[in-house]
């Protein structure tokens, strides 16, 4: 039941994405262009999610557990560091470059939208080498340590 939940939530914002505009890199482009071609969509968008996110966390974290769980697994880290800092510029430059984060992308492949042929298998590629990264300093980590 919870693979059919995820894919209904999927669905629906894949929907959402293609009926809002943003699987179109121009739309995140031109939000970013203030003094271009600015369209502000983008954070009526935005606006609108945040919204909808704060009911739906309030409804849910009011239940003693999730419905296909038997607890919530929400993050506990609260600190900033050089890793969340670095991960964050490295999003917001590929982001405004090429229009993308990865939901929409992924997305605007079956579309066939510009850009993505390219996007998406950078994205991979850039996952895997830092998961790599991050296992191989895990891992000197617990030898130094050890």
């Amino acid at each position: 039941m919870r693979t059919i939940a995820s894919l209904v939530a999927g669905v629906i914002f894949g929907v959402g994405l293609v009926v809002s505009g943003m699987a179109n890199p121009a739309k995140a482009q031109n939000f970013l262009d203030f003094f271009g071609t600015w369209d502000p969509s983008l954070a009526f968008v935005m606006g609108g999610a945040v919204i909808v996110t704060a009911i739906g966390y309030s409804l849910t974290l009011a239940r003693p557990a999730p419905l296909f769980d038997s607890k919530f697994h929400l993050q506990s880290a609260q600190h900033i560091d050089a890793r969340l800092i670095v991960g964050s510029a490295l999003f917001g430059f590929g982001w405004g470059l090429s229009g993308f984060c990865p939901g929409p992308a992924i997305v605007a492949v079956p579309l066939l939208a510009t850009g993505t042929l390219a996007f998406v298998p950078g994205m991979l590629v850039g996952l895997l080498v830092a998961r790599l990264t991050l296992s191989s300093a895990a891992s000197a980590t617990t030898e130094a340590c050890g």
